[in-house]
């Protein structure tokens, strides 16, 4: 084989490498860190929560999310290495409990992993950076929403709030974007239950949520009496 031969090969080769690589990352526009708040989930559970909440906003999921169309699922077939919940239980339990059953947190994070964390590619390289990327913004970067909701004087005493009262702390702490509200009526009582982040896909900046809840979806926000 002579040189242009070779040329021709390792150029095919590289070809091949760079199409497998890039045929493995699933197209997604952004990323949504969505957190539940404790008393609410339990409240809206058809089962009773194993164990009494804590007044608390914590982990549900970081979604690698889409504008238009389905959002990506499972997008590998990767397991949650054990290496990973021995270096971070200790964080996650904290963090990120599986709120409807305490002794099954690492269930919770497995389908987490699965369902939406192996579709973070290439912003997210592996399940160790996916569960430390989370407790990075739930901790350093103050994304914490108990934590943003009470800098603004609003706690969790279960008095009625505007949604416009939520939605103006939480803005002011992202860049003034628009976080995403979800809510529910427990017994007549609408309960704010969620709260979501959204980031860019390489989760450098802040933006707007896209997809609110429509007019007559059962987990729109009203303008008043959301009891936090």
């Amino acid at each position: 084989m002579g040189i242009t031969g070779m040329i021709y090969m390792v150029t095919v080769v590289f070809s091949l490498i760079v199409l497998i690589l890039s045929s493995s990352a699933v197209k997604f526009d952004y990323f949504q860190f969505t957190q539940q708040y404790q008393p609410a989930v339990c409240n809206s559970n058809p089962t009773p929560c194993k164990d009494p909440p804590d007044k608390l906003f914590t982990v549900h999921g970081l979604w690698p999310s889409n504008v238009n169309g389905s959002d990506p699922k499972k997008c590998k077939t990767t397991i949650l290495k054990p290496r990973t919940i021995r270096n971070l239980k200790a964080q996650l339990e904290i963090i990120w409990p599986n709120v409807l059953n305490r002794r099954a947190h690492v269930r919770f994070w497995r389908k987490q992993w699965r369902k939406h964390g192996t579709c973070g590619y290439p912003t997210i390289a592996d399940d160790m950076h996916y569960f430390s990327t989370v407790i990075e913004m739930y901790t350093t970067k103050k994304q914490n929403v108990s934590e943003i909701l009470l800098k603004a004087k609003i706690k969790p005493e279960g008095r009625f709030r505007t949604r416009d009262d939520i939605v103006n702390a939480i803005s002011q702490s992202i860049d003034d974007k628009e976080p995403k509200l979800k809510c529910k009526n427990n017994n007549n009582i609408t309960e704010l239950v969620e709260v979501g982040i959204c980031s860019d896909n390489n989760l450098t900046q802040f933006i707007n949520c896209p997809h609110p809840f429509p007019q007559g979806s059962p987990y729109l926000c009203p303008t008043n009496n959301i009891q936090y």
